[in-house]
């Protein structure tokens, strides 16, 4: 299972507003959160019982990305689904449809925090020794946010 997890950095986890299971006329689940990757997003839901079958869903936020089913692992009640891409920078909503309904009715609707992060890890080393603040204010660049 340990290679079902996207590659990079874990940038951000999503919990959703509300829990509530989802019920469609193939499976029932609940979804219990997102984890954004720097390669990926991983959905972790909760089905009602180990035999239940896993829910077929589709991502979308706000700029219309295409999001693709990579790998599922069912253990026990638990089933992690993994798409890709990542969410792209300035990304403000992510929602989960189910594909089992008719109409591919919206699931949960999840607010992304902007991840205005730079890409590379803070040198601590060099902070610790008192290293101007400039340099690494220079690596930083700004996030331009398309309205949703």
């Amino acid at each position: 299972m340990n290679n079902l997890i996207p590659s990079g950095e874990l940038r951000r986890m999503l919990l959703p507003p509300t829990y509530g299971r989802h019920v469609t006329p193939a499976t029932e689940f609940t979804i219990l959160s997102v984890e954004v990757w720097a390669s990926g997003l991983v959905v972790n839901i909760h089905l009602p019982s180990d035999d239940a079958p896993e829910p077929r869903l589709v991502l979308q936020d706000h700029f219309g990305t295409e999001y693709t089913l990579q790998e599922s692992a069912t253990v026990g009640a638990r089933n992690l689904q993994v798409f890709t891409p990542s969410v792209p920078p300035g990304t403000r909503s992510l929602t989960i449809r189910s594909a089992d309904d008719a109409g591919s009715r919206p699931v949960v609707t999840f607010a992304v925090p902007l991840m205005a992060v730079p890409e590379g890890r803070p040198n601590l080393e060099a902070a610790g020794r008192g290293a101007s603040t400039a340099a690494s204010e220079e690596s930083y660049e700004s996030e331009l946010r398309r309205p949703a």
